[in-house]
């Protein structure tokens, strides 16, 4: 009978060939992340590469506001829907068209740029066979802007009209009511009117809560109206969107829309 080999002792640097190497019983605790690169430890003991970072909450809740709010409250007034066409253009006491609202590439001094101007599709349609009897040639203008900063991503839109308004202030207050309507927008705070020191121009206010995604989000918007411009101004930024509506300083707001119509609301050449 032969006599099988001795074993061979194991050597200093490990086993012989023949055996399995001794592997250790760990897992690197990001390779079951979904990322495109997988961060495993290199050998025991070593920590693994941070994962990267994750978009911000409140910045994906801004955008969602944002998005939202082009199609909240769009040219809102509460026109009435009268037989032939004669309602809008006929009658007198009409004051003379003398301004008109642009959609600048920039708002409030540079801070906002514009992502979309909307005029000319939402606007319009909002304006097709809607008419009211107090408001001639009307025409749209609707824009979408968007801001960076430390804190994070705001959004401001802007929508409104030009033409002549024989009522400004009731079609100021048409304006919130019907952004207030919108679904999945909830009235928080009242509409109320400010008047900003020194400026004599009267403003209203209010502030609306919004549902999107199972997120309630707060968002302040204000309204002016002249004899020839009207629009609604709503904001979202990082500061807001959670904020308790409560707790939103309208007067602040009042003042920034003030500048918005400076700013878009220029003289017929």
């Amino acid at each position: 009978m032969t006599t099988p080999p001795p074993q061979q002792p194991p050597g200093p640097y490990g086993p012989p060939p023949h055996q399995q190497p001794y592997q250790p019983q760990y897992q690197a605790p990001y390779q079951q992340q979904p990322h495109p690169q997988q961060y495993p430890y290199p050998y025991p003991g070593q920590p693994p590469y941070p994962p990267p970072p994750r978009k911000s909450r409140t910045g994906l809740v801004v955008g969602i506001v944002a998005a939202s709010l082009a199609g909240l409250g769009i040219l809102a007034f509460a026109v009435s829907r009268i037989a032939g066409a004669g309602a809008l253009a006929g009658g007198s006491g009409f004051p003379e068209a003398e301004y008109r609202l642009t959609v600048p590439q920039t708002l409030l001094d540079g801070e906002y740029e514009l992502v979309e101007d909307l005029s000319q599709s939402e606007g319009a349609e909002a304006l097709d066979g809607a008419y009211d009897p107090k408001i001639r040639n009307p025409e749209p203008a609707v824009g979408q802007y968007t801001a960076e900063s430390r804190k994070g991503v705001s959004a401001l839109v802007f929508s409104g009209m030009y033409g002549q308004f024989k009522d400004p202030a009731t079609a100021r207050e048409k304006m919130l009511s019907g952004a207030a309507d919108a679904k999945g927008a909830t009235l928080a705070v009242p509409a109320r009117e400010i008047t900003p020191v020194g400026s004599g121009i009267t403003v209203s206010c209010q502030v609306l809560t919004m549902t999107q995604e199972g997120t309630r989000s707060t968002l302040p918007m204000c309204a002016w109206a002249d004899e020839n411009t009207g629009a609604s101004v709503g904001f979202v930024s990082p500061e807001t969107v959670q904020q308790d509506p409560k707790a939103v300083d309208l007067a602040k707001v009042a003042e920034t829309t003030l500048k918005v119509r400076t700013e878009t609301r220029q003289p017929i050449h």
